[in-house]
């Protein structure tokens, strides 16, 4: 065999590879024998076809079998000559004439190599880490939103208020005419949790059972009914009930209907505030791990295997739609590059990542992986179920395994990088404040 290895621009290469046209042809004729023994075809008894029937009708695709089986066994064995590896899939070409004298056939395979990377010191780069400190007006801000989340309305005689329910008949016209939608009956809506448009909820603010008002409102310009956007409406509203919020008290009861069993409340709010230790951690987590990817991708120098960057670009379309299609949004036609630039970023990380990992041996340690897998699990009513739900998936396992080495990738980082602790309260953590 001969493959003679061409270095082109940037990562491509290219290896001239020759195929013996008798070691070919032999592996074909000792298929066809097979294949004669059992192979079916018109006008024969199974078995019976003669060698040549056979040789006519399936030798092309044994043919074409043989020589793409040693073509990557022939590529195999020159990569591993030449110490090479491979970044995604080689192009095979013929090269020159092929003709049925020829002692050989000769292919070119093209392809790209894992490229060298650069990381430059990460000493002067800076990483900000929250700090929290959760008390109890955390935990019962949370178990004020669980009881938003439980509560009942009772008629009010007064006012309406953010927070109320209000119940309304309503008619709508514009230029005097009306228009589809634009009238209803009892209608009833929570001031505030924007259900309605601002402008009408801040019309009804106010009103008791009984009123009634006239006002104009005028649609945004990006209104989903396009016929109403940018118009200008008159609507008339009759206000029939106005109902307070009533939250239920944190008891014994409140407890049972948030799952603790023996309705304890401090062991309620025990459970509440050991979700929010939890949830802190993984945003704090988060934003560390934010930060030192961006860092990295700052402080690296590398060539992208283009062929990789076409992979994960179609690979990102192909999820894309499937993400579409399962939640029944109308399938448009995707492009792959529409993710390019996005596929070029994750390919970066990703021998960004591979290359910190095999140089610093962050290995994902069995501790750990266990670790994530019950704070995961933790999160629902069964949590030994969903362990075991993990480990009996090798694929599961591995995404585990990944985050591990996401998490040694980030604890690398920051230890080579300037870490500023900064006090952050809950809310702000959240994204709430």
């Amino acid at each position: 065999m001969q493959a003679n290895l061409e270095v082109l621009e940037g990562l491509a290469r290219r290896l001239d590879i020759s195929v013996p046209m008798g070691q070919l042809e032999t592996e074909v004729q000792n298929r066809l024998k097979r294949m004669a023994r059992n192979v079916r075809m018109d006008g024969f008894r199974p078995g019976k076809a003669p060698l040549s029937a056979v040789a006519r009708q399936h030798g092309p695709g044994v043919r074409q079998e043989v020589l793409a089986e040693a073509l990557q066994a022939r590529f195999g064995e020159a990569v591993q000559a030449h110490q090479l590896k491979i970044a995604g899939y080689p192009r095979f070409e013929p090269k020159g004439a092929q003709g049925e004298a020829a002692a050989e056939m000769t292919f070119s395979a093209s392809f790209e190599v894992y490229p060298e990377v650069k990381i430059d010191d990460l000493s002067s780069g800076k990483l900000s880490r929250p700090v929290v400190d959760l008390g109890d007006a955390d935990v019962a801000k949370t178990l004020e939103v669980l009881q938003k989340q439980r509560r009942t309305f009772e008629s009010a005689d007064r006012v309406a208020v953010e927070g109320d329910l209000v119940k309304f008949d309503y008619q709508g016209t514009v230029d005097g005419a009306a228009f589809e939608g634009g009238q209803g009956e009892d209608f009833a809506a929570v001031l505030g949790e924007g259900r309605l448009l601002k402008d009408f909820e801040d019309s009804l603010t106010g009103l008791k059972a009984g009123d009634s008002k006239g006002f104009d409102l005028t649609f945004p310009a990006d209104y989903a009914a396009k016929e109403l956007a940018g118009k200008t409406a008159h609507f008339e509203v009759q206000v029939k009930d106005v109902q307070a919020p009533v939250l239920p008290p944190v008891d014994a009861e409140f407890a049972k209907a948030l799952g603790v069993e023996e309705g304890d409340v401090e062991k309620l709010k025990a459970e509440v505030k050991s979700n929010l230790e939890r949830e802190a951690k993984r945003r704090i987590q988060a934003k560390l791990k934010d930060q030192a990817m961006e860092l990295l991708l700052e402080k690296s120098t590398l060539d992208l295997p283009q062929s990789l960057v076409a992979m994960e670009a179609e690979r990102l379309m192909k999820m894309t739609e499937a993400d579409m299609q399962s939640r029944g949004v109308q399938t448009v036609k995707l492009s792959a590059d529409m993710f390019t630039g996005q596929a070029e970023r994750r390919v970066r990380l990703g021998l960004i990542l591979a290359e910190i990992v095999q140089a610093h041996k962050l290995v994902a340690q069995p501790d750990q992986v266990r670790d994530l897998i019950q704070d995961r699990a933790q999160s629902y009513e069964e949590p030994d179920q969903v362990v075991q739900w993990y480990r009996q998936s090798p694929e599961r396992m591995q995404e585990i395994e990944s985050l591990a080495l996401e998490e040694n990738v980030v604890a690398w980082v920051a230890g080579q990088a300037q870490v500023e602790d900064v006090t952050t309260s809950f809310e702000e953590l959240m994204g709430r404040a």
